[in-house]
């Protein structure tokens, strides 16, 4: 405890070995099998959402795209750039900064920030993390991450599995491909006046209503990640690290948890 911690340079340097070898994936696993070895996981019933992580760049950064150079700015640090009321978008526009980064908003008179979109997949009997993916953020991207990480359990559990969600991904589209999985979308009824993907074949059902019940603790997961792990706007750049970081701190709020169950002593 007394020996003089590394030099922050040490880190940097090996940034690139660390995402090579997919330590945090690998990190991530070995969590996952303690939990399983205690019986903490849920094998059928599970939870599906995705969250804005706000990337290391500002709207300066966010010009547009094959300009030529211009003029020297009055301060290269911090120049005066007057982007009010141009038209922006991520086809005509693209970060300097994080060029992997998407211009986005929550909703309607949301401000649109540079962001990623993190995703994770929750089982429902102890609220554990069990598959994370990190996408640009786009319109179709929770939906598509919800595919990809439904399939890999539906590949382990061929019977009896559900996955929960809110009403962003009751779409015919996706509901139909998680039937195709032989998974059932226990998804909540979207409250507009198009008809909802989800009907009384899934809704009659006592599990639906505790899907419903249970999902919304991926909010507890979010928020721990985005306060207590401090990755409400991140530090690194590309989707490559950025999902690393968000994989690693997943993995470190299932400790977290596993040790709040518990399970173990820390």
């Amino acid at each position: 405890m007394d020996d003089p911690i590394w030099d922050a340079t040490v880190f940097s340097k090996n940034r690139e070995r660390l995402l090579k070898g997919e330590v945090a994936q690998a990190f991530f696993k070995q969590v996952l099998k303690l939990a399983r070895q205690k019986d903490l996981l849920s094998d059928e019933h599970f939870s599906v959402d995705g969250t804005l992580i706000e990337a290391w760049a500002g709207q300066k950064s966010f010009q547009k795209k094959d300009t030529p150079s211009g003029p020297q700015p009055d301060d290269p640090g911090n120049p005066t750039v007057d982007f009010h009321g141009q038209k922006r978008s991520n086809q005509t526009h693209q970060s300097k900064t994080d060029p992997e980064s998407r211009l986005y908003k929550k909703g309607p008179g949301k401000e649109a920030k540079l962001s990623y979109q993190g995703h994770v997949l929750m089982e429902n009997r102890n609220g554990l993390v069990t598959e994370t993916r990190l996408t640009q953020a786009t319109g179709t991207a929770e939906r598509e991450a919800a595919v990809d990480m439904t399939e890999q359990i539906a590949g382990r559990h061929r019977h009896g599995v559900t996955v929960g969600a809110d009403k962003g991904y009751d779409t015919q589209d996706w509901v139909q491909q998680l039937r195709d999985l032989n998974v059932t979308p226990h998804v909540a009824q979207s409250t507009t006046n198009r008809s909802s993907a989800i009907d009384g074949r899934t809704t009659r059902h006592a599990g639906y209503a505790v899907s419903q019940r249970k999902r919304k603790r991926v909010e507890e997961i979010f928020g721990w990640i985005k306060t207590v792990g401090l990755m409400r706007k991140t530090r690194h750049r590309g989707v490559a690290r950025v999902g690393w970081m968000f994989t690693f701190t997943a993995a470190a709020y299932n400790l977290v948890r596993i040790r709040n169950l518990g399970a173990v002593e820390c």
